[in-house]
């Protein structure tokens, strides 16, 4: 299997995101000359979409020494249940010990984005998901939480970081802006197609200025064939997208040849809105998904040691030795 090249960085591989109770733990192990080789097994509170496995294996590929070391795990994507094991590291204490912390944090925001996507894409059935949740998450995890949401079933995002490292291209239309830069919307898709390299898709985003089907008409016009489709975002303020507004859209595009039109829905999406518009057969082609997605809460991993030195081991409350997963395959 090909991983993608995620960036460490140096604030993790000092050890300045660990928390301070390991660091202190790594100075007196050294001081003491302490550093065997250990066992320590990763698993979830809870059930879910199973992401950070890629993102975990280019961390412990800067941690690890080249022998003597052995990594176990399951795929970004796997659907896993409560406290089963999903990541196995087999090494010196020394190498892994000041990386809980990271490693933890990395799996459990990843499979809580790859969970929630995968909720939307499971309630949108046939219909194409999109995550659009980039600007509500801060820049430095914006990428890792699109890879994350294309683990989950989406099948593109905003950021081009994201796009590169799940393997796809960059979702997304135009910003409000453009065509109130402008002045127009049908001057901005115009422009949009001159300098835009061909490849991207025609798509725009209506109702800047005047009606969402009025707007998509307009543009219709104006490229016609060059157009892959129309993006509905109308704002709560103005009622927001419903699915007789959609339903009215196709139905004038339909009317006047513009069949080849797709209509692309966002707006506060949630699972249940997007049941409720697939329940009441609104046409939509794609949905574009933020917040649910980039807000999902963490799903808490906890990691321990299970054998020191081929001796097993546990905290009270943890059944000693290595724990039974044949899902487990070896990737280091």
């Amino acid at each position: 299997m090909v991983y993608p090249d995620f960036e460490v960085r140096r604030s993790i591989m000092v050890g300045d995101t660990a928390e301070a109770y390991l660091q202190r733990a790594m100075t007196i192990l050294r001081s003491e000359n302490v550093n065997p080789v250990v066992t320590m097994e990763f698993s979830p509170e809870s059930a879910g979409i199973f992401s950070g496995l890629a993102e975990a294996r280019a961390m412990l590929g800067r941690i690890l020494p080249e022998t003597g070391s052995e990594v176990w795990a399951l795929n970004d994507g796997d659907a896993v249940d409560a406290r089963e094991l999903v990541l196995r590291v087999k090494a010196p204490f020394g190498s892994i010990g000041l990386y809980e912390t990271a490693l933890c944090g990395v799996l459990a925001s990843s499979t809580g984005w790859a969970t929630a996507a995968r909720e939307c894409v499971d309630a949108a059935g046939e219909i194409p998901v999109v995550s659009l949740g980039a600007r509500h998450v801060h820049p430095n995890v914006a990428a890792n939480m699109d890879y994350s949401s294309i683990v989950g079933g989406c099948v593109s995002c905003a950021t081009v970081q994201g796009a590169k490292l799940a393997g796809v291209t960059p979702a997304g239309t135009m910003p409000y802006a453009l065509p109130l830069l402008m002045t127009d919307t049908v001057r901005a898709m115009e422009s949009f197609d001159r300098h835009i390299p061909q490849e991207v898709p025609r798509i725009v985003l209506v109702g800047a200025f005047k009606d969402d089907a009025e707007e998509a008409l307009d543009v219709s016009r104006s490229l016609r064939e060059k157009l892959r489709g129309v993006h509905l975002d109308t704002p709560e303020e103005r009622g927001g997208v419903t699915s007789d507004l959609i339903k009215e859209v196709r139905s004038r595009l339909d009317h006047l040849g513009f069949r080849h039109v797709e209509i692309m829905v966002s707006g506060e999406l949630t699972p249940d809105r997007i049941r409720r518009y697939v329940a009441e057969g609104a046409p939509v082609n794609t949905f574009g998904v933020g917040a649910y997605i980039s807000s999902a809460a963490a799903r808490p991993f906890r990691a321990d040691v299970h054998e020191i030195d081929g001796r097993p081991v546990a905290r009270r409350g943890r059944i000693p030795g290595l724990t039974e997963n044949p899902r487990l395959a070896r990737i280091m």
